[in-house]
Order: C-alpha cells, then sequence, then structure tokens
C-alpha cells in the first residue's frame, strides 16, 4: 500500500516537471497533458493528452508493472502511440465476463452497449436479463471459460475482463486474434470506496468519465457520513460472519474488503488488527472458541435459523444464533441465484455500511436494510 503511495506521488510529480519541460522547449506543439487521479483505487490511472485520453491498468500481481494501456480517442484518425491499445469511444458494443461489470454499466444507465455476458441466469440486472431474453445479449458461457467463438459472434468492440491469473488461456486467445481486452480489476482493491472508484474506469471507456465522477462523488458523501456517524458509537457490538463449508469456516482479515467494512461500521472484531488481505480458513472449533459470544453474524448463507441448524447443528452454539441476530445478503436475489449484493453492492459500498450500522446500532443509520436480511 505504501509503495503504491509513493509510486503514485512519483508519478504524479515527473508528469509536472516533464509537461513543465514540454511547454518550455517545445510551444510550438501545443502540448496538454493532464492526470485525472484517483482518491482510492491504486490499480488504474486516467490521463488526458492532445487529442486522447490514456487509460493504465497496473499489475496486481507485480507491483508497478503496466498491464495494459488504453488509447481512447474519437476520432479514428487520430494517431496514437503504439505500445497500448487504441478504442474508439464510446464504446457501444461490449462484453462482459462478470456480474461486477454489470454493476457498473447500469449505475452509468449504459446497459444497451452490453451484448455478451458470462453466466447471465446470475445477473441480477432486470434490463440485462430482459436483454438476454430477448437475445439482445448474447450468452458467452462461463466466466472462468468463456466461449471465444460466442464472443467473436458478438462482433464486440471489446471484452472486459476481470484477470485472476498473471495468465489464462481464454484471453490469450482473445488477445491473438485482435480482440481488445479491456481488464476491470476492481476485485483487487480491499479499501470499499477504491473498489467503488473503478466506476471511473469503466465510464472512461463510454466517455462518461464527468458522469462516473458524480455517481463516485456522491458515493463518497454518503459513505464517509456514514463512516463519521459510526465513529462517535462508544458503545460497541462485536460481529462474526461466514459459515462453516464442508469443514472450514473462513473469517475476512481486517484488511480485506469486508473487514474494512466491519471497521467503518465501528464493530468490534477479533480481527480487525490483522494486516493481512485475505480470508483466514478456521475451524469450526476455533470459530467457537473466538465467536461464541458475538453479539452479531452476518453473511449466513440461508433465510432461515431452521435451515442454518440444519446444515450444521453447531451454527446453534453461537449467542448470535440464539438471540436471533443473524442476517444474510440474500434480500436482492433471484430463484436462479444471481444477487445483487456482489452486483450493485460493488459500486456502492455506502449501501452495505448503512445496512451493518443499521444491525449494530440501528439509531445511527437508515431503519431499510438493502441488501441485507434478518433470519427467520
Amino acid at each position: 500500500m505504501i509503495y503504491y503511495q509513493l509510486m503514485s506521488k512519483y508519478r504524479f510529480f515527473l508528469l509536472i516537471v516533464l509537461h513543465a519541460l514540454l511547454v518550455g522547449c517545445q510551444q510550438r506543439q501545443n502540448y496538454v497533458h493532464t492526470v485525472s487521479g484517483n482518491r482510492y483505487a491504486k490499480g488504474f490511472e486516467i490521463r488526458s493528452e492532445n487529442h486522447y485520453t490514456v487509460v493504465t491498468v497496473f499489475s496486481p500481481w507485480q507491483k508497478g508493472e503496466v498491464l495494459a494501456t488504453y488509447y481512447l480517442v474519437r476520432e479514428d484518425s487520430v494517431t496514437t502511440p503504439s505500445d497500448g491499445i487504441q478504442l474508439h469511444i464510446p464504446l457501444q458494443r461490449l462484453t462482459a465476463t462478470s456480474c461486477t461489470h454489470v454493476g457498473f454499466l447500469s449505475a452509468l444507465n449504459r446497459q444497451d452497449a452490453l451484448i455478451g455476458i458470462c453466466n447471465p441466469p446470475i445477473v441480477y440486472d432486470p434490463i440485462v436479463q430482459e436483454r438476454v431474453a430477448n437475445r439482445q445479449t448474447a450468452d458467452v458461457g462461463d466466466a472462468m471459460t468463456p466461449n471465444v467463438e460466442r464472443i467473436l459472434q458478438t462482433g464486440a468492440e471489446a471484452v472486459m475482463v476481470s484477470t485472476y491469473a498473471q495468465g489464462d488461456a481464454v484471453t490469450e486467445r482473445l488477445v491473438s486474434l485482435g480482440v481488445p481486452v479491456i481488464y476491470n480489476n476492481e476485485w483487487t482493491e480491499n479499501d470499499p470506496l477504491a473498489r467503488a472508484e473503478w466506476i471511473r474506469f469503466v465510464g472512461t471507456f463510454f466517455d462518461m468519465l464527468p458522469q462516473a465522477d458524480t455517481i463516485f462523488n456522491n458515493v463518497e458523501k454518503q459513505y464517509l457520513t456514514l463512516k463519521n456517524t459510526a465513529a462517535h458509537n462508544t458503545d460497541k457490538r462485536s460481529i462474526m460472519s461466514g459459515n462453516n463449508f464442508r469443514g472450514t469456516w473462513y473469517m475476512p482479515s481486517g484488511n480485506t474488503y469486508m473487514g474494512r467494512l466491519f471497521k467503518d461500521a465501528q464493530a468490534e472484531y477479533v480481527y480487525a488488527n490483522d494486516s493481512n488481505d485475505f480470508s483466514i480458513p478456521m475451524t469450526i472449533e476455533n470459530v467457537v472458541i473466538q465467536f461464541s459470544t458475538a453479539d452479531v453474524w452476518v453473511g449466513a448463507p440461508t433465510n432461515t435459523l431452521n435451515e442454518l441448524s440444519t446444515i450444521d447443528e453447531r451454527h446453534t452454539w453461537f449467542k448470535a444464533y440464539q438471540t436471533g441476530e443473524v442476517y444474510n445478503f440474500l434480500k436482492r436475489t433471484t430463484p436462479d441465484g444471481a444477487n445483487d449484493f456482489w452486483e450493485s453492492g460493488v459500486v456502492h459500498p455506502e449501501r452495505i455500511l448503512n445496512d451493518l450500522i443499521n444491525i449494530l446500532y440501528p439509531h445511527l443509520a437508515s431503519d431499510t436494510l438493502f441488501y441485507t436480511k434478518k433470519l427467520d
């Protein structure tokens, strides 16, 4: 994290110096170079040049290394450097591989541009579902193994993917076939606002950066207001998360996406000070030892307490179960398994934070739960 911050400041300093040098030595070129900086996200950068916009995506695995560079033009006659991908904006035909991508498109009201999607049954957005039903948006297979032939048939101007490894065969094949691949790695951000800020990344490809900025500014304002309100609460309640799945219970560390949400909601959490950025695998015995007296349980996988006890009778050992303070993130779901928590929730962490604060300290937040539901 510190490294990224230093590199970001270093790059910004170099850009200022370079700008000064070019203005002083090459006035006749009418050189324009500005950086549209992020406040939270570390995985991408947006720069405006004379006649095009440069979008840089950094590698999630090699700090400081560039994964991809995009040169976005409004006129195809514009010449751009050869070390990246030139795309004409606004994009009109996009294929996406993740429901989180749909969340960004929905926020920008650009579902009309989505002509291909992986795993359409798990997409929550009703507009996209209608487009799939009307065959305006094609099913291009599973997200982990998309059908390249179907993607090519859609005639997409670009394919938006999430990179979960340094190289995968499908992405490499798309690149070899000349299909522009847009790496949307919002999932690599642990800060909820950093993840939401990737709407600026997506918006830029649709020539909608001002609109994306407005959306994000509103999200940030509401999130920080809620965080500040919760910070004044002195009587903390404790929280636990997840469930026992095939003998292993995964608890988020303090530096994960959910861990930070717990912190911002002012929950008392056992792993709040754990700086790791991954979930911690635990046995149910260890979970009982550390969380048996937790006041609140979130992220349960069922709709009723009875179902929860049927999965594993040991779930009944927890105080939260016994007092009925168990909640899931299943309020906005479909029978096919789509869950808006993982879709619009990426863009709107303020809604998730409000839910958590509402559960922990009802007097501090809106009395309406958006993604969360109490088990019956």
